[in-house]
């Protein structure tokens, strides 16, 4: 089995005895990561130092731009769809594309896919938030992330969360998001109001995938994470004793191990077929998987930057996970025991 090179485990928190067991700190990208593959999670956040990765691919400078350009967008004096597309322009990263003639033409198509989706916003009413960092805590988990766009629609809540692969997406794929529910529930204890929808905007299409959670499917979301958090703890434990590798972390091979930024490191990874070409995912209709930014290991940041690292290391961040207050409307916060 291919160990990598040489590491030192990522710093512990002490515990004394008698005191509380700290809250494990964790982004959607760490609970997905773990879910994947537990090989994958340990080169990305355990490993220091951490394993050299892959290079850009083509899909993830795509994202970045179009990302970026919505988010400016806003600030624009005039909200106009010409306005989007040089947006986009500006915010181009020509990295992982067959050559200049192929990113020149997807840097086309992604300007005319931005400027019709804006074409379908009303300009008149900016956003309750953009790239908002979000958080809450339970008994066991501290969560925090970064949402795309916050709405607020008559007086509802909205999560808007962008996606730009070639995969579509359906109603069912919003509803077993994990991440748009714990962003959900975090705004709904950052508000103090019921925060219960939520959205996939797909911008190569212009379509939206949409679920309505109830407080008892968010709660459930959020036990699903306190679930996998304490996987994540025990495996970290471990890996801090230097348990062998085998005990934790052995890969979980799939179709997805052609797409890995880790497969340099990983043999089995490796036998699961050649390795995909930085570009491949702008042709192929992939996994969502393979092109959703909440898991492509930190190459687009959603999990709150600086702030999100202070977080990890057990610190209250600025505030925003805090809020144990009412939760609005007499409703009962899935984050609530």
């Amino acid at each position: 089995m291919s160990q990598g090179p040489a590491t030192r485990p990522a710093p512990v928190q002490g515990v004394f005895v008698g005191m509380p067991t700290p809250l494990y700190a964790a982004s959607p990208s760490r609970l997905l990561a773990w879910l994947d593959c537990p090989r994958r999670y340990r080169f990305a956040y355990l490993d220091r130092p951490r394993p050299p990765a892959r290079p850009q691919r083509a899909h993830t400078s795509v994202g970045v731009a179009v990302h970026n350009a919505l988010r400016d967008w806003w600030d624009q004096p005039q909200r106009s769809a010409e306005a989007a597309a040089a947006l986009v322009g500006r915010s181009w990263i020509d990295l992982g594309f067959r050559d200049s003639e192929q990113s020149r033409r997807w840097r086309e198509r992604s300007q005319a896919e931005v400027a019709a989706y804006v074409r379908g916003l009303d300009a008149t009413v900016p956003p309750l938030g953009l790239e908002r960092t979000a958080a809450f805590k339970t008994s066991v988990l501290a969560f925090f992330g970064r949402i795309d766009r916050l709405d607020d629609r008559a007086g509802q809540l909205v999560v808007v969360d962008y996606k730009t692969g070639r995969h579509r997406l359906t109603d069912e794929d919003a509803r077993t998001s994990l991440p748009l529910a714990l962003y959900a529930a975090a705004v709904w204890k950052m508000f103090r109001r019921p925060c219960l929808r939520v959205e996939l905007h797909h911008v190569p299409t212009g379509t939206i995938a949409a679920f309505e959670h109830t407080s008892e499917s968010l709660t459930r979301k959020v036990r699903e994470a306190e679930s996998i958090a304490a996987d994540l703890r025990r495996a970290d434990a471990r890996y801090a004793a230097q348990v062998p590798d085998a005990a934790s972390f052995t890969p979980r091979v799939s179709p997805l191990c052609q797409w890995c930024d880790y497969r340099a490191h990983c043999r089995e990874g490796q036998q699961a077929g050649p390795e995909k070409v930085s570009w491949a995912a702008l042709e192929e209709n992939t996994d969502d998987r393979v092109t959703d930014e909440t898991q492509s290991g930190g190459r687009i940041d959603r999990d709150g930057g600086g702030w999100a690292d202070g977080f990890e290391d057990g610190s209250e961040g600025d505030g925003h996970a805090e809020g144990d207050g009412d939760s609005g409307a007499g409703a009962h916060h899935p984050a609530q025991s």
